[in-house]
């Protein structure tokens, strides 16, 4: 009997730590400007300091550069562009950023796109994208029932002349699947293959995912949900849901759309919302 306590008493303990170690707190480190109360993307170019962000739907075709003070020091616009809904950014690691207005809410849009942006080609604060289009392979009506509507996307990355898109669920009938989608990172109308599904948690509040973002070396990727951080680690190429998983608990809960590295560390903003968010923040 007592051997048995003393095994109960060590699981117990195994788990409490396991448990403590899937706890991260966020720390504000910023609070941004009024013109980005409604960020939905962040990405850092490899060689620079600096982040850039994007706002949501029916905000201006713009891209802003921020400190880690949160001071707005550049503004590009993007000419060719349209912001129907600008839901995510992502990067190259060099020069490019990628724009992905794939907004989809009602699960309707025929017209989804992702901009392709190179920096270095900013002239007076101005800038032509390169337009990619695309289309889901395994959407046929628009919008589907309200049971099938899985078609959002509000996370995205980019690795090898491909992104990886993760839908944002919004079905009647939530279970927590994000879907995976291919698409070449190339100019024209591209399909948006499906790869795989992945199932975060039953609570769509805290657990449909909003963005996403890869380490500098591409051997992790994270997927944001508004309460969560989900971290896949030792995949093959881009098996990434058959790799290792860890969920992490933020203990904070907002607006929460836009995430990425910089320097081996995760950042997040927040749309604010009344008095609430509209940081940029560190996880701890």
């Amino acid at each position: 009997m007592k051997r048995l306590c003393n095994c109960i008493v060590f699981f117990f303990i195994t788990i409490v730590s396991c448990q403590n170690d899937l706890v991260r707190t966020i720390t504000p480190i910023a609070n941004l400007s009024k013109q980005l109360k409604e960020t939905s993307g962040i990405a850092n170019l490899s060689k620079s300091d600096t982040f850039w962000l994007v706002n949501d739907s029916g905000n201006s075709n713009e891209l802003f550069e921020i400190n880690d003070n949160g001071k707005i020091l550049n503004v590009v616009e993007v000419v060719n562009a349209k912001n129907k809904d600008w839901e995510d950014l992502a990067s190259d690691g060099a020069h490019k950023l990628f724009i992905g207005d794939f907004g989809n809410n009602n699960n309707k849009r025929k017209d989804l796109r992702i901009y392709s942006v190179a920096i270095n080609q900013v002239l007076n604060s101005k800038v032509t994208a390169e337009v990619i289009d695309f289309y889901f392979e395994d959407q046929h009506k628009f919008p589907p029932k309200k049971k099938h509507r899985n078609f959002d996307i509000e996370a995205f990355v980019y690795k090898a002349g491909y992104f990886y898109l993760f839908t944002k669920n919004r079905s009647s009938e939530f279970n927590g699947e994000t879907k995976l989608y291919k698409i070449a990172a190339e100019k024209g109308k591209q399909k948006a293959i499906l790869l795989d599904s992945f199932i975060t948690c039953n609570k769509q509040t805290s657990c449909a995912v909003t963005s996403a973002t890869f380490s500098k070396d591409k051997k992790t990727l994270v997927l944001l949900t508004p309460t969560k951080l989900y971290e896949f680690t030792n995949y093959i190429d881009d098996d990434f849901f058959k790799g290792n998983v860890k969920v992490t608990d933020l203990e904070h809960k907002s607006q929460k759309e836009a995430i990425c590295f910089k320097d081996g560390m995760l950042y997040i903003t927040d749309e604010r919302v009344k008095n609430k968010g509209g940081n940029l923040y560190l996880v701890k």
